[in-house]
């Protein structure tokens, strides 16, 4: 199958508007939208040597820019983890405000559940390298590296149909092997 190539100096040209109206109908501003897919060109520049060819370029730089717009809520939802407590005083002769920047961030993870996560995740590996190569890599595409449907189907000649027939036997043999090796 042949490989795909980038071109950064088409980029904009060719993908800018795409790229913006996905990201738009995602986090609904302007300024944002257009930082994201800004953010996505440059993160693309940066590890163009990682790009193997085996999606199209559009492809490609949409599995970037849905990381960056999941950073981008990440972030949001971190700066919201840190409540402001305001507690009005008065001291004798003084009075004011006492601001508290931060309360306790009940999300906070702690060494042991970072542990736990990182065991999870070779559990995870492990049982992904004893489904069939095929079967694995397309699931690695759609759920980890979230390549569009129709790109897999391209790359392995497969239909939709049988794209989401091989997602739930991934789906299935993994819950298995992780309820024998990981929950047990």
């Amino acid at each position: 199958m042949p490989k795909h190539q980038l071109d950064p100096n088409k980029w904009i040209d060719s993908y800018a508007d795409y790229l913006f109206n996905y990201t738009i109908t995602r986090v609904s501003d302007r300024d944002i939208a257009d930082d994201l897919v800004q953010e996505t060109f440059f993160s693309g520049l940066k590890s163009a040597k990682n790009f193997k060819g085996e999606a199209s370029e559009r492809t490609w730089l949409v599995s970037i820019l849905k990381r960056k717009i999941i950073d981008h809520y990440r972030k949001i939802n971190s700066i919201k983890g840190k409540a402001e407590v305001r507690i009005n005083y008065k001291d004798g002769e003084s009075e004011g405000d006492w601001l508290e920047e931060r309360v306790a961030d009940p999300f906070d993870r702690n060494a042991e559940s970072k542990l736990e996560n990182e065991e999870l995740g070779l559990a995870i590996h492990n049982c992904l390298e004893k489904l069939p190569q095929k079967q694995a890599d397309i699931f690695k595409m759609k759920t980890i590296q979230n390549f569009d449907t129709e790109a897999i189907c391209n790359e392995y000649d497969i239909s939709a149909s049988n794209l989401w027939v091989i997602i739930h036997r991934a789906r299935t043999a993994l819950a298995g092997c992780l309820d024998e090796t990981w929950f047990k």
